[in-house]
């Protein structure tokens, strides 16, 4: 699996909603993340694709959309 198909099965997860055709969707304003599905989602990353994301290199707007965190993830796994 991978991490673009990773992070679309996590989100969905956590929201109850599919968001792959809604990449640039802000996840924060809509209301689909909060600060508890926010540390969820970074441990499911952490364990499905083995990244540990440091909470100080966690900017809420550089991981607001699907798009952003598959970005940040890909960035991290190089």
């Amino acid at each position: 699996m991978d991490v673009k198909e990773t992070v679309l099965a996590i989100l969905e997860d956590l929201t109850g909603q599919d968001v792959s055709d809604q990449l640039d969707m802000d996840l924060y304003e809509d209301g689909l993340l909060d600060s508890m599905a926010t540390v969820q989602m970074l441990v499911e990353i952490d364990g499905q694709l083995g990244i540990t994301v440091p909470v100080s290199e966690y900017e809420r707007s550089e991981w607001g959309t699907p798009q952003q965190i598959i970005n940040q993830i890909t960035a991290l796994q190089s």
